[in-house]
């Protein structure tokens, strides 16, 4: 793959999908240089994006395309998913840090999107999401700490379970 300054991939609504996303990220995470501890960031969240684009949005549809772009802009490595689905209610996503929610997984991918990059944007009624990490903010205490959360949260998560 050639990587640009725009650049974009599409794929069928299929969990084997994700291991295009997976690649597609490395790459363009090679290509500009991102250190491996925020590289981590990127990976989690834009799987975790097309992830809940595959499975939420279009249902598992393998008729139903996702589309991921890239864009380097303004200090900013750009990812945006888009899905062929409904959309949702991104203002009422359930916290699952919250111990009364009674579905622990609903609202998982979201918290970690937004846990791990610098700015999420819910566009077309949901069924884009963009996220951004800034280039500038590429630091190893900044990473570290996101990583820490986000193994804080698997822990939390863990304990949650076994006192079931």
């Amino acid at each position: 793959m050639i990587i640009t300054d725009k650049h974009k991939i599409e794929f069928s609504a299929s969990l084997n999908s994700v291991s295009i996303v997976e690649r597609f990220a490395e790459e363009i995470c090679d290509y500009f240089n991102v250190n491996n501890e925020y590289y981590g960031n990127i990976l989690v969240a834009l799987t975790e994006a097309a992830s809940n684009a595959i499975i939420h949005g279009s249902k598992s549809d393998t008729n139903k395309k996702i589309q991921i772009s890239f864009q380097a802009k303004n200090g900013c490595l750009s990812f945006t998913v888009k899905d062929q689905g409904n959309g949702f209610d991104f203002n009422n996503i359930p916290d699952p840090t919250d111990p009364n929610n009674e579905n622990e997984n609903a609202g998982r991918g979201i918290y970690l999107i937004k846990s791990l990059s610098d700015e999420v944007n819910f566009l077309e009624n949901g069924r884009v999401v963009e996220i951004n990490f800034k280039i500038s903010n590429i630091n190893s205490s900044l990473a570290t700490k996101r990583i820490q959360q986000y193994h804080q949260h698997l822990q939390e998560k863990k304990v949650g379970a076994k006192k079931k």
